[in-house]
């Protein structure tokens, strides 16, 4: 799968990219990360990507034309089924399923907004526009490393045990995933619940599943349609 990023700032994201899976999933051909400088695609001296809103207002708004002709630009070399996303708050929010389903493109072209935001003209010439959270970032470069980072992970290959992303919160369903342990089996008096330590492969399971709905009920109630943080302590 190739991801094509239209930033203003490409070496922000280059030392993300160059480090743990997603390196690893670049050198065994898995995925293809592409950074490209939104300043080349200008056609004046001074590669101007913003500039005044009309009607006035705070700050700068980027310009549609080199953002229009660096989508053209990618699209023009490649094949396959693709999909072009503009990162901004105003978007959709972001969830796993969004995740599964982009995973099943070819290529996707990621636009990082910055300043006040992007011309709306822009809206006329990508699929969709997403957001991360509801909360506004200085630009789209962190949300596309978090896009790319939540799709690529569940391209066969590039995590080296699927049931890890299988096992995933959010992952098909409807809870987070359950409290993990590892060794000492005792830290400052905190020690690893016995059922884990039993070999009773069944008890395991259905412990891991009751605490997986505990933690979501005290954390994510929300998921839950529950209203409220104190659904758990009516559990108790």
């Amino acid at each position: 799968m190739r991801f094509d990023v239209i930033t203003i700032f490409p070496k922000m994201l280059n030392g993300f990219f160059a480090e743990g899976i997603l390196h690893q999933a670049q050198l065994t051909g898995k995925i293809e990360i592409h950074l490209h400088n939104l300043r080349d695609f200008t056609d004046d001296l001074h590669r101007t990507v913003d500039d005044r809103p009309y009607g006035g207002g705070p700050g700068m708004v980027m310009k549609v034309q080199p953002l229009f002709r660096a989508v053209k630009t990618i699209n023009a070399s490649l094949s396959g089924k693709r999909r072009t996303i503009l990162l901004s708050s105003q978007g959709k929010l972001f969830r796993q399923a969004d995740a599964l389903r982009l995973a099943t493109y070819d290529g996707l072209i990621l636009l990082c907004g910055r300043y006040e935001g992007v011309d709306e003209r822009v809206i006329s010439f990508v699929d969709e526009e997403i957001s991360i959270g509801d909360y506004v970032l200085t630009g789209g470069e962190i949300a596309a490393a978090v896009l790319i980072e939540t799709v690529a992970r569940l391209i066969p290959g590039v995590v080296g045990r699927f049931e890890s992303v299988e096992g995933d919160s959010f992952y098909n369903k409807r809870h987070l995933g359950p409290p993990q342990y590892t060794r000492p089996r005792i830290f400052q008096g905190l020690a690893v619940p016995e059922v884990l330590l039993s070999g009773d492969h069944s008890r395991i399971e259905t412990f891991r599943e009751e605490q997986a709905w505990r933690k979501t009920a005290q954390q994510r109630p929300d998921i839950l349609g529950i209203r409220g943080h104190n659904c758990a302590e009516k559990q108790n």
